[in-house]
């Protein structure tokens, strides 16, 4: 159940930082979610790729776990 949660977690990670990387490389005065984060533009890029990375990072390593736990046979 940990690693459907941590998996779940993961993945809506993913999808908000893929969303706001795009969002903000089409239309870069639209911050959306780090609207009032000092640097600009190329923070929030930073910041929501940092989010891709490291939720593929924790979906991954949470379906690993759950396969190796015997889920997903």
């Amino acid at each position: 159940m940990k690693y459907g949660i941590l998996e779940g977690l993961g993945v809506v990670l993913l999808a908000l930082g893929g969303q706001g990387a795009i969002r903000q490389f089409v239309d870069h005065g639209n911050a959306g979610l780090l609207g009032r984060l000092p640097g600009g533009s190329t923070a929030g890029i930073t910041v929501y790729v940092l989010a891709v990375v490291i939720g593929a990072l924790v979906a991954g390593r949470a379906h690993a776990a759950a396969k190796t736990a015997g889920r997903g046979r």
